[in-house]
């Protein structure tokens, strides 16, 4: 009964998910959009659940404090909700679809249809892939990684994946193999083959989020300290591997670390939870860290302009040369981030 009422569910999901209109990318080019310069690559590794002055202004996390005073930080950047789920939707497709809830892809209401960033690439002829440690095979769809006596389940989740909630990708299959492992990761670096926009995401040890199991090494068994370092050491290990590729020195490429929430659920007091966006569905998911490398632009760059996800997803269109802004990501208050995109320090 229960796999008949999961499966139910999961075709309730899909039926769901395919039957909300679609909403077409409009043109809402401004002089700001237009001052964004053409890059050849952007690739996006997201982490979990830390605040700014966390990871920023805290001695846990020293590779990227370093980052962030070498190159650009964007200092008022905000994630769109609680909890994790919704983030990642809004920042490849424009909108948190009113998810409020981690429940995964497969739940109904959860699979976001048309436009989306993958189809704006399509549309464009360029690639993209999503990078996910510990996926259980290319292409997967499963929503969680299988333990064993070593290890943990649950290092891949599929609530962190962005584009395992995108109607599109469920409808190719021929897309569904831009779901890939961090073996294709460690290929695609080494042949210089990374496509024009990368999603990077580690698994959740090595994201700061996580996983409170006995299998679990004992530096994720926490959200403390020794969880920060581990995932600190990790964007360390990943920005020197991308800066490492035979692509990077060639052409205009940048890497963007940034959070999807904070930690606290916006319960600092006087600490501003949300930007940009005036839209019930986006209550503000906290002030979170925003790094910004590229191997020409501005160096030792705070920029204070307010931001949210779609400000990356907006930039990423502009970057890129996509045909209009996605749904919110085309919204007036949504700045793109031309300070720390551009190719000389202003």
């Amino acid at each position: 009964m229960r796999r008949a009422t999961r499966f139910a569910g999961f075709l309730l999901a899909i039926a769901i998910g395919f039957a909300v209109p679609r909403a077409d990318a409009i043109d809402t080019m401004t002089a700001r959009d237009r001052a964004v310069p053409h890059y050849d690559r952007i690739i996006v590794i997201l982490e979990e659940n830390k605040t700014y002055a966390t990871i920023v202004n805290g001695s846990d996390a020293p590779h990227s404090h370093a980052l962030a005073t070498q190159y650009g930080l964007a200092t008022q950047m905000f994630a769109e909700s609680h909890p994790s789920e919704p983030n990642y939707v809004a920042l490849v497709s424009g909108t948190t679809g009113g998810i409020t809830d981690d429940a995964g892809w497969f739940t109904a209401g959860h699979l976001i249809p048309p436009p989306d960033l993958a189809t704006q690439l399509r549309a464009k002829g360029l690639a993209w892939r999503a990078y996910l440690e510990n996926l259980p095979e290319p292409g997967s769809f499963a929503i969680f990684s299988a333990g064993s006596a070593d290890r943990p389940a649950g290092l891949y989740a599929a609530k962190h994946t962005a584009f395992t909630n995108l109607a599109s990708v469920h409808n190719d299959p021929d897309v569904r193999r831009e779901l890939v492992g961090f073996d294709a990761l460690q290929a695609d670096l080494a042949a210089g083959n990374v496509p024009a926009f990368a999603l990077i995401v580690p698994n959740q040890c090595n994201e700061m989020h996580s996983i409170r199991s006995p299998a679990a090494p004992p530096d994720c068994r926490h959200d403390d300290g020794a969880l920060i370092r581990r995932g600190d050491a990790e964007i360390g290990r990943l920005v020197a591997q991308i800066q490492a590729a035979p692509f990077w020195t060639h052409g205009n490429n940048a890497i963007v670390i940034t959070f999807d929430e904070d930690e606290d659920e916006g319960r600092i007091a006087g600490e501003p939870v949300r930007c940009c966006v005036d839209d019930a569905q986006d209550p503000g998911g906290g002030h979170i860290p925003t790094i910004v490398i590229t191997n020409h632009g501005p160096r030792g760059l705070p920029d204070a302009t307010p931001y949210d996800h779609y400000s990356i997803l907006r930039t990423i269109e502009d970057a890129l040369g996509l045909d209009g802004h996605v749904r919110h990501a085309g919204d007036p208050g949504v700045q793109p981030m031309t300070p720390l995109f551009a190719l000389h320090a202003p």
